[in-house]
């Protein structure tokens, strides 16, 4: 026995940042998950899989309209002309959109409820198989608590879209423990939710797939989905295939060697080459960070736009669509301490940005103006954007250091232009 375990496909789902500059792949962007979910009803087809889970987060939020649901029947009814079933689960995306409840489904596709925890079993296959879908977005409550015991003589799966015990960067719904999931005795847990796969327990199998296609920068890596074989009625195999057609970067470019612009770009450059060979014909959507102390350091960060905008023209003569710089950042070594003295203003003006109790000072006067803007965000945005945390420490002080490596760079430039 074969299936495929996936989760969080949120189709359709908009993508971030895609038209900062001319000759970014916009379409390709746009059209990456239904691409990556085409590869999982091909792979399923492929493999002949007896029954492909789906955990979760399939759609994403509300629709325009009904094209992206339609869009779903369409590979379902895909899957059953092959035989293969599907079960599936509700999560917190999902719950969030009204149109997909007026929908009907095909016949080779279980829903399961949101009122209860419910087991649908396969007397051919021998399996038994629980889940539950979400009721609400915002689900706070324990799931798994509610779930069945194990069928004997089944091999017994368990569906939940969970946030486990947390992860960073995830809201944390239907909290749970490994206790709770293994102490069910099920051969299986088929999770979603967290869009980083990971392999929380091993007998029984705990499985977080991660999502199908990384839709930003805090996506980097594979996506795809799971292949689980069974033999005996015991898992004898579980590999991650994948299926995203768009892999995220960060790419770190070390200056230290460097004595000019030319020369840190085109390390940038090769080491692009260098990734992109990985990628096997993939689309690299890329963030290219510069660090290390160069001589180059004041131009890179005082004439900032005026380079990203070089660099990009780069890669786009080298590459083509194949690469798409997300965000260039220049994060080299600033002055030495000795080279601000002499220099009185420059001096000063470094203190006072320097000055913890001015600081706190002025986050205080600029609170209330900047809490007014956040709130305007919604909150993916807001944790796509990576914003910093005005509330933390650490946030702010890495905050004023990216400024106070910036003003010594300006001044030179100025200085140098005079």
């Amino acid at each position: 026995m074969k299936f495929i375990h996936a989760a969080d496909i949120h189709l359709d789902s908009p993508m971030v940042g895609l038209e900062r500059y001319d000759g970014a792949p916009v379409d390709e962007l746009r059209g990456a998950t239904r691409k990556a979910f085409e590869n999982l009803i091909r792979l399923a087809i492929d493999e002949a899989v007896d029954f492909v889970l789906m955990v979760g987060d399939i759609y994403d939020g509300n629709w325009r309209d009904y094209n992206t649901g339609l869009y779903f029947i369409r590979q379902m009814a895909e899957l059953r002309q092959h035989g293969i079933r599907v079960y599936l689960v509700s999560g917190n995306h999902d719950a969030a959109n009204r149109m997909s409840r007026e929908l009907t489904l095909p016949d080779n596709v279980h829903h399961f409820s949101a009122k209860r925890a419910e087991t649908i079993t396969d007397d051919h296959l021998h399996i038994a198989v629980h889940g539950q879908s979400y009721r609400t977005a915002e689900l706070k409550e324990n799931l798994a608590a509610g779930f069945p015991g194990s069928v004997p003589g089944r091999f017994n799966i368990g569906l939940l879209h969970t946030g486990v015990t947390g992860r960073p960067g995830h809201a944390h719904y239907a909290p749970c423990s490994l206790d709770n999931l293994t102490a069910h005795n099920y051969d299986y847990w088929a999770l979603g939710h967290i869009h980083q796969r990971e392999e929380m327990h091993r007998a029984p199998w705990v499985v977080m797939p991660g999502n199908i296609q990384g839709r930003h920068i805090r996506e980097t890596g594979e996506k795809g989905c799971t292949l689980v074989t069974v033999e005996g009625g015991v898992v004898s195999a579980v590999e991650h295939r994948s299926l995203d057609v768009v892999r995220w970067a960060v790419l770190e470019v070390a200056t230290d060697q460097t004595e000019t612009v030319e020369e840190a770009l085109d390390l940038a450059v090769s080491a692009c080459e260098e990734m992109l060979a990985g990628c096997n014909e993939r689309l690299l959507a890329v963030r290219i960070v510069f660090t290390g102390t160069t001589s180059a350091h004041a131009r890179l960060l005082g004439e900032q736009e005026h380079w990203q905008e070089v660099l990009r023209g780069l890669l786009l003569g080298q590459f083509g669509e194949r690469l798409w710089a997300e965000k260039i950042l220049f994060k080299t070594a600033g002055l030495a301490h000795g080279e601000a003295e002499g220099n009185d203003s420059l001096a000063l003006l470094l203190d006072a940005v320097g000055n913890d109790h001015d600081l706190a000072d002025l986050m205080a006067a600029e609170r209330s103006e900047i809490d007014t803007v956040l709130a305007k965000i919604p909150l993916e945005l807001r944790e796509q954007l990576e914003l910093p945390d005005l509330d933390n420490p650490d946030d702010l002080n890495a905050l004023f250091a990216e400024v106070r490596e910036m003003l010594p760079s300006l001044l030179t430039l100025k200085r140098e232009s005079q």
